[in-house]
């Protein structure tokens, strides 16, 4: 494993690279980090496949963003990632997991020729009920009147852990916080119909983060995809069953 770093957009971006062989970029989710995804490189880079981990913008050893970014803005740094590594430029297989998997959706539409074939793992393509998310939007936006106050992080956590209850928010600081609710306004459900590559979907059926509806959901829409299920499986297929998971992707590679 060889552990280094680029700058791209003008942030330090720090990324992993495993075995030697055909290329596949791995983006991992939400609040996680390239890290996370050691043990499913690991076990794929004895495949004749490359591994490439990068932490994204704001996560792991990488820059955080100077301003809140749109998920169009990750798309953007990830175009520049890409042209900057040399062992990406015949193409590469692609595999986004949960909000990676939003980022990956939106690279491939964009960049459709770049990808030989796209891998959705609980994906986070479908953002319903846009309605609520404005609302959490909102509540935020309110509950930085109160900053002043000496107990606001107290006041903070009790407010979206029992009104708001599921949401990372809380958990983000700085710039991430107004870039984490950029990103959950942002659904995909009608644009990945634009997908010109294969995709292979692998979905957790216990997955309550991105639940089987979604998987269901995505796999009408998407014409040229396949949905592979793994029985009494959650949302971090990764952290808890990398060897089910790299067995699938193996099995569609």
């Amino acid at each position: 494993m060889q552990d280094t770093e680029i700058t791209v957009k003008d942030l330090k971006t720090n990324y992993k690279i495993f075995g030697q062989g055909n290329p596949m970029l791995i983006l991992h989710g939400w609040g996680s980090n390239s890290e996370r995804w050691e043990k499913v490189a690991e076990l794929l880079e004895q495949k004749n496949l490359q591994l490439i981990i990068p932490d994204l913008p704001g996560f792991g050893k990488s820059d955080v963003p100077p301003v809140a970014w749109r998920l169009d803005n990750y798309v953007d740094w990830l175009s520049e990632f890409v042209e900057k590594l040399p062992e990406l430029k015949g193409g590469f297989c692609l595999l986004g997991h949960s909000f990676g998997g939003a980022l990956a959706a939106k690279f491939a539409i964009r960049y459709n020729q770049k990808v030989k074939k796209l891998f959705l793992v609980s994906a986070a393509c479908v953002r319903k009920n846009t309605g609520v998310k404005k609302v959490y939007y909102r509540f935020a936006k309110m509950m930085k009147i109160f900053k002043f106050l000496p107990f606001y992080d107290l006041m903070r956590k009790a407010a979206y852990k029992y009104i708001i209850r599921k949401s990372d928010y809380v958990y983000q600081d700085g710039i991430m916080k107004d870039t984490y609710l950029n990103v959950i306004l942002e659904d995909l459900t009608y644009k990945v119909s634009f997908l010109k590559v294969p995709v292979v979907m692998i979905w957790g059926d216990k997955d309550e983060s991105t639940p089987m509806d979604q998987a269901e959901l995505l796999h009408k829409k998407i014409f040229n995809s396949k949905l592979a299920v793994i029985k009494d499986a959650g949302h971090a297929l990764n952290a808890n069953m990398p060897g089910i998971l790299s067995d699938n992707i193996l099995a569609n590679i």
